[in-house]
């Protein structure tokens, strides 16, 4: 299952149906999904002479070129594209559109088709953006007008459950799949969507009749609220990092505010099925980038010098020149934006003491030992108010029954050190909404004594070992599944398949994350198909780590007021910071931080080690790189 080859076939498929010189109309919607399943060399190969927009009413008129038309079928979509038939600028039109067609829009477009231009109309699977070949994306970016819940956390947007619905019933029919489908129970979300899958794959069986097989697919519903820790904590793999630090925009990374970048530097394609460095590195930890960039620029080093002019001596040596150098150029291109991008990246985990501020993240989800340090950083003025948030979320999730005094005093405590009231109240509305109560698991009942242990004794083998020591709880759930031992009554079937289906052993598995998933954790599941033999897609809504913080405060503004109020276990001091109350003042209680465990020293030597380490190598690669005249 390869989503990106997926929707790369079907854009070849829409481009190669005439031979002819041609144009390419697309939506808002459709953009990126082209941009990031082809490439422009390949649209030219297939005689595609200009791409534009189907809203843009400034086309020039060109009736001799043919048009094809990717769309998604949305209202504003639909109304150029009849003002388009009306008024013909192209000569012919192909209509593909990316998802089920409707009878009453068939009709629509007949009635348009006033001048009989349009030869052919088609239903192509691609309303995804395929990000990897087992991640995609929907593209959905929650707002106050575009939310993902409705008025309250366990109920959907009915806008957002639909889009998802279309979203997940596309990857289906384009990797040719007819699933069986469980979800979390715990979740009403998962249910609602879980049953509407269910009820479109019935309603539309003769698009699903694909042939059996042995073991039938299996989609799994999941709720981002059931592990509320992955998406809080740094991220520390190559593409994880460049889009929590710089955002990855459809496959394109902007520097251009990078302090003394080159001008062609400025924004940058960053994709795995175009860059062979990315596709080969981008699940590399942090750590261990600084020793590949470094044999990446020796590589290239080595090339310059078989191509300058005193190694050229003879015809031969000529005509190599010339068939190797535009490949020589595009690698110089590449290493120039790997060596910027590394560069940036260290600059930024430093200026932000995101190692520092990691190694607390970690401890806090896996009981380490640096957790302890949490009230220390909170205190830092030099880090920024969000990662002072998200320590101060992650301690309460972890300690919402044991420790609700030093809840209450790290509160206060980041109130004093720049995070606003309205920012702070989001600690309340994490353990309201996905707190240990209303989590169907216990995210922090794997950590036993051997599992620490372990920890203790993986030794000095990289950044990983203390900056990565988070496992998912997707990892665990995967596991029990491939295994046979994902428990029915906790994640029951929207329609058994039969007796013992639970113990059946999937081999093509679709995760849907309610709420979205990271990228590094894709690496974690790269590990996981390779080990089980499974084939799996990994489905998300958004992908970053500041998103998540940001699609729970745009959406707990619907939810009910007592969302921001403290839970019931809540100590005494803990501030009231429900700033819908009116003129409220915040009440600090005078209360200091409370005592913390001090255990972890280990680890804390162990973590200044790596991270001086990493820093100094990183730092001689970019010198090494800059005394290289790249052309």
């Amino acid at each position: 299952m390869d989503v990106v080859k997926a929707v790369e076939t079907y854009v070849t498929k829409m481009i190669s149906e005439s031979s002819a010189m041609k144009v390419i109309l697309l939506d808002s919607h459709t953009t990126p999904i082209v941009s990031l399943a082809s490439t422009q060399s390949t649209l030219l190969s297939h005689q595609v002479y200009l791409t534009d927009r189907i809203d843009n009413t400034k086309r020039d008129r060109l009736p001799h070129m043919k048009c094809v038309c990717f769309l998604q079928s949305s209202d504003a979509s639909l109304e150029a594209l009849q003002a388009e038939l009306k008024e013909p600028k192209y000569g012919e039109y192909y209509l593909y559109f990316s998802n089920i067609l409707s009878k009453s829009i068939i009709e629509r477009l007949a009635e348009a088709d006033e001048y009989e231009v349009v030869r052919e109309v088609q239903e192509y699977f691609a309303d995804y953006a395929p990000l990897l070949p087992s991640l995609f994306s929907l593209n959905y970016t929650p707002s106050v007008l575009n939310a993902l819940y409705g008025n309250s956390p366990n109920s959907w947007s009915p806008e957002a459950l639909e889009r998802s619905v279309q979203g997940i019933i596309a990857v289906l029919l384009s990797l040719k799949k007819k699933p069986i489908i469980r979800y979390e129970k715990m979740s009403g979300m998962a249910k609602k969507m879980a049953t509407e899958v269910h009820h479109r794959i019935q309603s539309e069986s003769s698009l699903f009749d694909f042939r059996l097989t042995q073991v039938a697919p299996l989609l799994i519903i999941l709720d981002r609220r059931n592990d509320p820790v992955t998406p809080l904590l740094s991220q520390w793999t190559y593409q994880a990092m460049v889009h929590e630090l710089l955002g990855i925009q459809n496959g394109r990374v902007d520097l251009s505010k990078v302090p003394d970048v080159r001008p062609e530097l400025a924004e940058i394609t960053l994709t795995t099925s175009t860059d062979p460095f990315f596709q080969s590195h981008h699940l590399a930890t942090f750590g261990e980038l600084g020793t590949v960039l470094k044999d990446y620029v020796q590589s290239y080093q080595s090339r310059s010098l078989a191509q300058s002019p005193s190694s050229i001596n003879s015809i031969s040596d000529m005509k190599r020149f010339v068939e190797e150098y535009p490949e020589f150029r595009k690698l110089g291109g590449n290493v120039s934006k790997h060596v910027a991008l590394v560069g940036e990246l260290s600059r930024l985990v430093e200026q932000g003491k995101l190692l520092e501020i990691g190694e607390v993240e970690q401890g806090l989800a896996t009981s380490s030992g640096a957790d302890y340090k949490a009230s220390d950083m909170i205190k830092d003025n030099s880090i920024s108010p969000t990662h002072k948030l998200r320590l101060v979320i992650l301690y309460a999730l972890r300690y919402q029954k044991t420790q609700a005094a030093n809840i209450a005093s790290l509160i206060n405590l980041m109130l004093q050190h720049g995070v606003s009231r309205e920012d702070a109240r989001l600690v309340y509305v994490f353990l309201n909404i996905a707190g240990t109560d209303q989590r169907q698991d216990d995210l922090f009942s794997t950590e036993s004594l051997f599992a620490k242990g372990r920890s203790a004794l993986k030794g000095l083998k990289g950044v990983e070992n203390v900056y990565t020591q988070h496992t998912p709880h997707l990892s665990q759930t995967l596991e029990n599944l491939v295994k046979g031992r994902l428990k029915e009554t906790s994640y029951p079937f929207v329609e058994s398949p039969g007796p013992n289906a639970s113990l059946t052993r999937p081999q093509d598995i679709i995760v849907f994350m309610i709420g979205g998933t990271t990228y590094e954790k894709q690496q974690l599941l790269h590990f996981s198909i390779s080990k089980a033999y499974l084939r799996q897609v990994l489905v998300l809504l958004l992908v970053l780590v500041q998103g998540y913080l940001e699609l729970i405060r745009v959406s707990a503004e619907k939810f009910p007021a007592s969302v921001y109020e403290p839970p019931p276990e809540s100590a005494s001091n803990a501030p009231v910071l429900n700033l819908n109350l009116g003129g409220v003042n915040v009440s600090l209680g005078g209360a200091q931080p409370g005592v913390y465990r001090s255990s972890g020293e280990a680890v804390g030597v162990q973590a200044d080690g790596i991270r001086d380490g990493v820093m100094n190598l990183i730092g001689k690669v970019k010198q090494g790189v800059d005394r290289i005249a790249i052309p």
